[in-house]
């Protein structure tokens, strides 16, 4: 097996959230204790994963907090691209908008936009926009997720797929060379899957503390994405990942 399959193997094990022992992961890849301990090395490295008394787990696995305490997170950078953003955006457009936090900034920076058609799983994209300027706004509905205040249930991802707007804005949590744009709750990345797939165009908006994370829930490749507005450049290393997506440093 080679080292970045035995990498991709071990997040794999660890996507559940749970802590696993050195020699349970061995086991579990036919391996030495000694090898994964050299992988857990890379990955601990590169903030992968976390190690204590014997045991490791995912590094970003954890439950994410509140929504209001998400929002404030990096609050001054989403704003900005927020703004650059809604750049994109004109006057009677119908586009996506999810749940995310940074989406719900983009939301905010619409606000003068008139005569838009907003389709969002989002309550607080819906508050932001509903009844002003002309907009409409169509909410999907089903389960209602309370910490990220939207709703991610088959329900919602089938009233997404009647829509084709020309545009989806979206954020992520991980973007990492390797593996694309990646995320780490089951329902959210499940329905920007689904905006993506049913969009003319696809914006990424999302800071630059999302650069080599690893994600453990697959969103998109860098094909399926054709502008990406952040707030500092990124490293070399995505130099060739990026080379066919516009990119905005807000």
């Amino acid at each position: 097996m080679k080292r970045q399959r035995r990498q991709d193997a071990i997040v794999e094990r660890l996507g559940a959230g749970d802590a696993h022992g050195i020699t349970e992961l061995a086991l579990a890849l036919g391996v030495s204790d000694e090898t994964v301990r050299r992988e857990l090395r890379v990955l601990e490295a590169d903030g992968t994963v976390v190690r204590s008394h014997g045991a490791v787990r995912l590094a970003r696995v954890e439950v994410e907090g509140s929504f209001a305490t998400r929002l404030q997170r990096n609050a001054v950078a989403k704003q900005r691209i927020a703004a650059a953003a809604a750049r994109y955006v004109a006057d009677g457009q119908t586009l996506f908008l999810d749940a995310s936090t940074t989406g719900h900034y983009v939301a905010r920076a619409l606000r003068d936009h008139r005569e838009l058609t907003v389709v969002t799983n989002a309550i607080g994209v819906a508050a932001e926009l509903g009844g002003r300027a002309g907009n409409r706004v169509l909410l999907a509905g089903g389960e209602l997720d309370y910490d990220y205040r939207a709703c991610f249930d088959p329900t919602a991802l089938d009233y997404l797929a009647l829509f084709t707007p020309s545009l989806a804005i979206l954020s992520v949590e991980s973007i990492h060379p390797d593996h694309g744009f990646t995320d780490y709750h089951v329902g959210e990345a499940a329905t920007c899957r689904r905006m993506i797939a049913q969009s003319a165009r696809v914006l990424v908006a999302a800071d630059a503390t999302k650069f080599g994370r690893y994600g453990t829930i697959r969103v998109a490749g860098f094909d399926a994405v054709d502008v990406l507005v952040t707030d500092a450049a990124p490293s070399e290393d995505y130099r060739k990942a990026l080379a066919g997506i516009e990119l905005v440093v807000a």
